[in-house]
């Protein structure tokens, strides 16, 4: 393009209203330089005035200013292109009109109107330009002065609400806008108005009123507005629809707490519940998560949708999770408020979380409510008939919605949760919710459904909802299964663990007892230490406790032999010494016949498991025991001193070494016997033993209303929650028998003594108002005396201990022990203690270092026996 035509161009586009002024003398010097002469080309008016116009233009227009000059002088003006230079050296082309300014016949003086041209040649951003573009831009766009009073918007601002453009002149936010925060965003404008500097990027929240569940978000940027000497006046804003951009934001963020608050536990009510905690209120107003009942109780469910019943008879589930959005903060684990009906003739039922046992458990005798004898009755049932849409999720696998469902009585939406308190009161219906049903299905299994709601009024759930919501079930579910899988298997183990230590501790009269176990393996409640209670003839009771090498199923599995093992070796009535050297070669023997390496590479080893066997005589209050690589007990003596047995200690069971040892004591009536498992004092490798035994002293030495209660503190105070390693605590309070329960006599070897010992007895138990007893116990005595004087030689001494059974002991100094036989017609001998077998409950007998003792037990409760 020439010049002329370049020429014309400009002439056509110039606009004057977007010109920055300027006046030339007669000789082509700036007089006069605006303000938009200094926005155009950067120089103040301090560097142009006085300064020729050729000075301002590029070499190239330079020399051309004296014949544009005079051409303008001659045709009355003239306008063209000119390449300007900026104050930074930068080229600026321009549109130029140049003018005569006066036209008295004085000196000659031009007016020059500059006009930034960009860099299309001919290109004029005029102002209709400028308004076409923002009229029809999709961003709303204003003007407010300084009064935050509209003076202008574009059409697209009425898209945000307010009404068209014409209607917000001279109104504020608050007029045009009532259900916006105004107050927050004309805090905003004020700001700019007073600093200058500009807001980009505000995001703002609001609920409209044709979506009030659904929040509206949008982005304004403020800049303000100055006049040509710099003072305000007024704010130009844009807004922006984010809402798309804002709810997906509030979806990703509603995922990330799911999946940080979901599944923190192995509980499989408590998953569900979290499931419902997370998406009230930011979801739904209402959710509740139904499983079938053998999910509950950890059993493998079928693969694929439920089959069977639930598409002929309607289906039973269990509510194991339920909030609605007027419920208070739940803790983990359980339900909202307890108003939702199991069935539609069951109008409410309460929600409770399937409990579980706890890793620490406690017997004793006093105690009936023990971790065996109670069941928490779980979650509350639900039924769903056939053809409801539970019942049809279940057996699809699909998800259902409705955007309006009216809850009438006796149908199946009446097993939703009310989701308004006051509409529908006492009229036995509930306000239409929009209803969202997702099948709960990990792993190509159903488990369960879940019930999303929106009260009346809200919007209803959409496809993008129906998405929203398989996610976070799936996730869910993931988790409801694997504390599913984790139930299975716990209650596995702890089934293992019950028939490995003891139900119930034996009721007897020789000790008050209490015991608490607490395995360092507390999720499967597993562990390779022990506790027992042996009740033992005439009264006594053996107290065990002891330990395996590691933890868990392992552990237990070796334990439970090792236990039965001792409970077989007491019933032969030996010393404490004499029962850990038969367990010793036991245990040993095991590990042979097994190949088990004494470098511990199977962890069913029994070798180096550790016990402590005591006997404890309620006739005299001796207390004998041994121990094989075992902390010995302590005492806690009536006035509530503590004191430690000094036991030698045996080597570990079966690693060999030096005899095992007994030692006895006599305690004093209400004495208490503390024998536990070294678990209780770990600490580090560091922790010396009498910093240890000071330890347990300490928490000893408190007392406390019960024995139960008191063995529950001592855990409590020195074993964590996680503990290092396995704890059991059996604690015995000693009791003593009293002088009429026992009565004894020295006898003769002479066989004229038996009929005396017949008359001796008989008359005891007139005394003790047990006459009905008195043939059986007579031919007892007679049998076993008479066996005594037969076949032993020396004293003979005949005891009767009246408890919870009637005992009749003889003592000899033989040391043969007596076999049952089972004599021929033709015999005449030989049925003595085949009668004593016959009247008695137990018998049996035990040796002592001066000989033996042959003993007979009847019932006292059934004669008959």
């Amino acid at each position: 393009m020439g010049t002329h035509d370049e020429d014309e161009v400009a002439r056509r586009r110039f606009d004057v209203a977007d010109a920055a002024p300027l006046l030339l003398d007669a000789r082509g010097m700036v007089t006069s330089w605006a303000v938009g002469a200094e926005r155009l080309l950067g120089r103040p008016a301090a560097g142009a005035v006085g300064r020729n116009l050729a000075a301002l233009l590029t070499d190239g227009d330079a020399g051309r200013v004296p014949a544009l000059l005079e051409r303008s002088r001659r045709e009355q003006g003239w306008a063209g292109l000119l390449t300007a230079r900026h104050e930074d050296g930068r080229p600026v082309p321009v549109m130029a009109r140049i003018s005569p300014a006066d036209e008295t016949g004085g000196p000659a003086r031009w007016l020059v109107l500059l006009s930034e041209l960009g860099d299309a040649p001919g290109w004029n951003m005029s102002r209709s330009m400028l308004e076409q573009m923002v009229n029809g831009s999709p961003i709303g766009i204003a003007i407010v002065d300084t009064d935050l009073r509209f003076v202008w918007s574009n059409a697209a601002l009425a898209r945000f609400g307010g009404g068209p453009p014409g209607q917000r002149l001279g109104l504020r936010l608050a007029d045009v806008q009532p259900g916006l925060d105004s107050e927050a965003v004309e805090a905003q404008m004020r700001r700019v108005l007073a600093t200058g500097e500009p807001v980009v990027g505000y995001e703002h929240l609001m609920r409209l009123r044709n979506a009030p569940h659904r929040e509206t978000a949008h982005m304004m940027s403020f800049t303000r507005l100055d006049d040509d000497r710099g003072h305000p006046t007024g704010i130009y804003y844009t807004v922006v629809d984010i809402t798309d951009r804002h709810r997906a934001r509030q979806r990703l963020a509603l995922l990330d707490r799911a999946g940080r608050r979901i599944g923190r536990s192995l509980d499989i009510a408590r998953t569900a519940q979290e499931l419902a905690d997370v998406t009230v209120p930011e979801f739904a107003d209402a959710v509740t998560v139904d499983l079938l009942e053998p999910v509950l109780r950890g059993a493998e469910p079928a693969a694929g949708p439920v089959a069977g019943g639930a598409a002929t008879e309607g289906v039973s589930l269990r509510r194991a999770g339920r909030r609605t959005g007027g419920d208070t903060a739940d803790a983990p684990g359980t339900t909202g408020s307890a108003d939702s009906p199991s069935s539609p003739d069951s109008p409410s039922s309460s929600d409770s979380p399937d409990s579980r046992d706890s890793p620490s458990s406690s017997h004793s005798p006093d105690s009936p409510d023990s971790p065996d004898s109670a069941e928490s009755p779980g979650p509350p049932a639900v039924f769903y008939p056939v053809g409801s849409p539970p019942a049809r999720c279940l057996t699809t696998g699909r998800p259902w919605r409705a955007e309006r469902v009216e809850a009438r009585r006796g149908t199946w939406a009446r097993c939703l949760p009310t989701t308004e308190t006051a509409a529908g009161a006492g009229t036995g219906d509930v306000p239409p919710v929009s209803v969202l049903i997702v099948p709960v299905r990990a792993r190509g299994a159903t488990l369960g459904v879940t019930t999303f709601l929106r009260r009346h009024g809200q919007e209803a759930f959409d496809e993008d909802d129906v998405a929203l919501a398989e996610d976070l079930v799936s996730r869910a579910a993931v988790c409801v299964d694997n504390a599913r899988r984790y139930t299975r298997e716990r209650d596995a183990a702890l089934v293992l663990q019950r028939n490995l230590l003891p139900h119930r501790l034996p009721e007897q009269d020789a000790v008050e007892v209490a015991a608490c176990y607490r395995p360092a393996d507390v999720l499967t409640g597993l562990g390779g230490d022990w506790y027992d209670v042996i009740p033992l003839s005439a009264g006594r009771v053996a107290l065990v406790v002891g330990e395996v090498p590691g933890h868990g199923i392992d552990a237990a599995a070796a334990m439970g032999r090792v236990r039965t093992a001792v409970r077989t070796l007491a019933a032969l009535d030996l010393r404490p010494d004499e029962v850990l050297a038969h367990l010793d070669d036991l245990v040993a023997r095991m590990a042979h016949e097994e190949g088990l390496a004494s470098d511990g590479s199977d962890g069913t080893r029994t070798v180096g498991a550790g016990c402590l066997y005591l006997v404890y005589d309620p006739v005299d209050g001796s207390c004998a025991m041994a121990a094989a690589g075992h902390p010995a007990p302590a005492v806690v003596l009536p006035d509530g001193s503590v004191t430690f047995v000094e036991l030698p200690q045996g080597p570990p069971l079966g690693a060999g070494g030096l005899p095992f040892e007994s030692a006895e004591v006599t305690l004093p009536e209400g004495s208490t016997l503390a024998l536990h498992t070294d678990g209780l004092l770990a600490r580090d490798a560091e922790s010396a033993p009498a910093t240890d035994r000071e330890r347990l002293r300490r928490a000893l030495e408190r007392r406390e209303a019960t024995l139960d209660l008191r063995c529950r503190n001592v855990i409590d105070a020195l074993v964590p929650d996680r503990p290092y390693d396995d704890v059991a605590l059996l604690m015995a309070r000693t009791r003593r028998l009293t002088a009429d329960q026992v009565a004894d006599w020295e006898l003769p070897a002479d066989p004229a003594a038996v009929a005396e010992a017949r008359k001796t007895a008989s008359r005891r138990l007139a005394d003790w108002g047990l006459a009905e007893l008195s043939f059986t116990t007579e031919l007892v005595v007679s049998e076993l005396v008479t066996n005594a004087i037969r076949y032993t030689a020396g004293p003979i001494r005949l005891r009767l201990i009246r408890e919870r059974t009637l005992v009749c002991e003889v003592f000899d100094g033989g040391a043969t022990a007596p076999h049952l036989r089972h004599p021929r017609t033709t015999d005449e001998g030989g049925r003595g203690l085949l009668l004593v077998s016959q009247v008695s409950q137990r018998w049996g007998t035990r040796f002592l270092p001066e000989g033996k003792v042959i003993w007979a037990e009847q019932s006292l409760t059934d004669p008959g026996v």
